[in-house]
């Protein structure tokens, strides 16, 4: 039986906070401390066909997190603790008269919320579900001052252009990771065959920015050990790709923190039910 999903209650707020990592202005009261985990321990490596599989750097950690409705915007705050700033993704290095791709990878953190099926904390399942993802990765996206809006499709039933997973039990998984509609927030940068400087980027932040890919503002800065973290949204964008936040409703979500990973090396909450029964329509 799933555990019940911890509440995450959403609160009016006086005024808009500032989305620029500085969580002063959201008071010290009023604080839920969210557990993450791996996602993929070692007994399920196996079963999930992921042998050899362990980078996972961040391990069990607790994530305290906050919630909030001003003027139409939903905000988030979350705060985490990460030993080390790490804001490089890949990247090329130069060695052996070439350049070669970069082992490092950025902090991120994700928060996804219910849009249809039968929604699973885990995205190697044998349901089928939606959900509404905002990802925030410190080198990608926090320099833009957002987060990459995205939309998750988790089914055993084929999906065109999806990542597959042979499950134990499961059989074949489908997951299909597909940005919002808008140009994207950057592109991979290939690297010149003469040599330059000894590092270089691999990834070039788009110039101008828009589309339902740009819906989420969000900007972390990382201070004495942890990262602190602001994101926000219009409660309604009215994007077929986005989920509607509305007043009364209470939206399934989970939250993930990648240190210095990606895909299924983070750490995962089990369910949160956002609760947003104290906020009123807009008349």
């Amino acid at each position: 039986m799933a555990a019940t999903p911890m509440p995450i209650p959403v609160a009016p707020l006086a005024q808009a906070p500032v989305i620029d990592g500085n969580l002063g202005e959201w008071g010290k009261d009023g604080w839920r401390k969210v557990q993450v985990k791996p996602a993929v321990d070692k007994a399920d490596r196996s079963r999930f066909g992921l042998e050899g599989e362990d980078r996972n750097f961040t391990g069990i950690v607790v994530v305290e997190i906050k919630a909030g409705v001003a003027a139409g915007r939903f905000y988030l705050a979350v705060r985490w603790p990460d030993g080390e700033e790490d804001k490089q993704y890949k990247g090329w290095e130069w060695s052996g008269g070439r350049y070669v791709e970069s082992k490092k990878r950025e902090d991120m953190f994700a928060v996804r919320f219910h849009m249809d099926g039968d929604f699973e904390p885990t995205m190697l399942s044998s349901k089928a579900y939606r959900v509404d993802v905002w990802l925030w990765s410190a080198a990608r996206t926090n320099p833009l001052g957002l987060a990459e809006d995205m939309m998750h499709t988790v089914s055993t039933k084929e999906i065109e252009d999806a990542a597959e997973y042979a499950v134990q039990g499961i059989g074949t998984v489908y997951i299909k990771k597909q940005r919002d509609s808008g140009a994207p927030l950057y592109k991979v940068t290939r690297p010149p065959k003469e040599k330059g400087a000894d590092h270089l980027p691999s990834i070039e932040l788009a110039g101008n920015v828009g589309g339902s890919i740009a819906d989420v503002s969000a900007k972390g800065v990382w201070k004495n050990g942890y990262w602190n973290l602001e994101l926000g949204r219009a409660l309604v964008t009215n994007n077929a790709d986005d989920l509607a936040l509305k007043a009364g409703q209470k939206v399934l979500g989970q939250i993930a923190v990648f240190n210095r990973s990606s895909d299924e090396h983070k750490s995962v909450s089990e369910h949160l039910l956002f609760d947003f029964s104290a906020i009123k329509p807009i008349r």
